[in-house]
C-alpha cells in the first residue's frame, strides 16, 4: 500500500543547453544580488561569470561579487559573505558554481536575513540549533556541476573548522535554478567522476532507504540508469555534450527526492577532520563495503536488484549483482584507486570517527535496511581503509 504523502517542488528549473541565456527573461526575486563563486577562480577563467553578469545587466539587476567560497564551505566563510550582503543592501543571493557554492549560498541567504552566525542555526553537536526568525533571502542557483542536487533541494553542508564538524544544514529551496550543461563542459575528469558518483549515491541510498516510496524510487532509478550509462563517457570526454546533458538531468532527478542513509553521515564524519577530502571521493572510498554490508545480510535484495537492472545487469536478483555493478562503475570512472591515506586519514583515528558519526548530520541513520551498530560502522571504515 502506498503511504499518504505531500510532494511540493517550489523551485522553477530552467534546464537545457543554453538555458542561462534566458535568465534575464525571468522574474528575478530582487534588484541587487550578491553573486557567490568559489575561491578557485574557475568561473572567471572559463567565462561562466561573464555569462551570468551579462544576464543580470540585461535584467537591470545590480550585483556584487563574493569570490571566496571555499571547498567544504565553513561557518566563518558563510558569515563573511552574509555580512557583505547585509552591508550592501543585497535583497537576494545568486550561487554560481558547484555544490560547495550552492551549499554556502543557502546558508548565506539565511544569515543575511537574521542576526548572529551561521553556526547558530546548525543542528550539529556544537551548533545553536536555532530556528531563524526571518525568512531567508531568495536564492537563484546556477549549477556548473552534476553532483549534489543542491539546485533542487533544501539542504546544504557546512563545516566548522574549530570544532571539526561537517554537517547537513536544513535551509531553503532556490527560487530559480539554471541547469545548463554548457556550463559543465570545463569540469575536469576527476571532479566529474567524484561529483557524478555523489549523485549516484543520493539515488542508491534513496532506493534502499526504508522510507522510500514510489515517487522517490521513480526519480532514483532513472538517475541510476543515466549515471551508469553516461558518467563514464563524461569522464572520458568532457566535451561530450550528450553525456554532460544526461548527467545534468540525472543529478537533478536524484536531488528531487533525496533520502540519504547513513553512508552520507559516515562520509561527513570522515570529512569533519579532513576538509581536503572531497565529498564524492569519500563516498566512493566506503561505498563497496557499505553496500556489501547489506548485500551480505540480504537486507534489501529486491531494491538492490532493481538498481542493478537499472545499471544494465540483465536478470539481476539481489545485492551481489548490485555491488558487482557498482565496482565496475567505479573502475570505469577511474576511481578504483582512491585511498583514505592519500587524504591524511590515519587508520588509528577511525574509532574516533565513529563518535563523529553520532555528532554530525548527513543522512538518516535510522533509515538503513539494517540499523548499523558502532561496531558495524567501524568495520566498514576499517575494511575500506587503504
Amino acid at each position: 500500500m502506498i503511504e499518504k504523502f505531500v510532494y511540493d517542488m517550489p523551485t522553477r528549473v530552467l534546464f537545457g543547453s543554453g538555458s542561462l541565456k534566458s535568465l534575464h527573461e525571468e522574474d528575478l526575486p530582487g534588484k541587487k544580488a550578491l553573486v557567490c563563486i568559489s575561491e578557485g577562480g574557475s568561473m572567471k577563467r572559463h567565462g561562466q561569470l561573464d555569462a551570468l553578469v551579462a544576464e543580470l545587466d540585461a535584467a537591470g539587476v545590480q550585483h556584487l561579487l563574493f569570490d571566496r567560497v571555499r571547498p567544504n564551505p565553513e561557518a566563518a566563510n558563510v558569515d563573511d559573505a552574509a555580512k557583505m550582503a547585509m552591508e550592501n543592501g543585497c535583497d537576494f543571493i545568486i550561487a554560481l558554481g558547484g555544490g560547495s557554492v550552492m551549499d554556502a549560498a543557502k546558508a548565506i541567504a539565511i544569515v543575511a536575513a537574521n542576526d548572529g552566525s551561521c553556526w547558530d542555526y546548525s543542528p550539529s553537536a556544537t551548533g545553536g540549533k536555532q530556528a531563524p526568525e526571518n525568512p531567508a533571502l531568495p536564492l537563484v542557483a546556477v549549477t556548473t556541476s552534476a553532483g549534489t542536487g543542491s539546485e533542487v533541494d533544501m539542504w546544504s553542508v557546512i563545516s566548522n573548522d574549530a570544532t571539526e564538524e561537517k554537517t547537513g544544514y536544513p535551509t531553503i529551496f532556490p527560487t530559480i535554478s539554471v541547469v545548463d550543461p554548457d556550463l559543465m563542459m570545463s569540469v575536469p575528469a576527476t571532479f566529474t567522476a567524484w561529483q557524478g558518483m555523489d549523485a549516484f549515491f543520493h539515488a542508491a541510498e534513496s532506493v534502499i532507504n526504508v522510507n522510500e516510496h514510489v515517487v522517490g524510487e521513480m526519480f532514483a532509478l532513472k538517475a541510476i540508469e543515466l549515471i551508469a550509462k553516461y558518467l563514464p563517457r563524461a569522464v572520458a570526454d568532457g566535451s561530450d555534450g550528450e553525456a554532460r546533458a544526461n548527467m545534468a538531468i540525472a543529478n537533478t532527478l536524484a536531488g528531487y527526492y533525496m533520502l540519504c542513509t547513513s553512508e552520507h553521515t559516515m562520509e561527513h564524519a570522515l570529512g569533519s577532520a579532513h576538509p581536503g577530502l572531497v565529498h564524492g571521493a569519500g563516498l566512493i572510498m566506503i561505498s563497496h563495503e557499505y553496500f556489501r554490508f547489506f548485500a551480505d545480510r540480504k537486507a534489501c535484495e529486491e531494491q538492490m536488484a532493481k538498481m542493478a537492472r537499472a545499471m544494465g545487469v540483465e536478470g539481476a536478483t539481489g545485492g551481489a549483482d548490485f555491488v558487482a555493478a557498482l565496482d565496475r562503475l567505479i573502475t570505469d570512472v577511474r576511481c578504483a584507486d582512491l585511498k583514505m591515506s592519500d587524504y591524511g586519514i590515519a587508520e588509528d583515528e577511525l574509532p574516533t570517527t565513529v563518535q563523529k558519526y553520532h555528532e554530525v548530520w548527513g543522512g538518516n541513520n535510522d533509515a538503513d535496511p539494517v540499523k548499523l551498530t558502532d561496531e558495524d560502522v567501524l568495520g566498514i571504515y576499517q575494511r575500506s581503509y587503504r
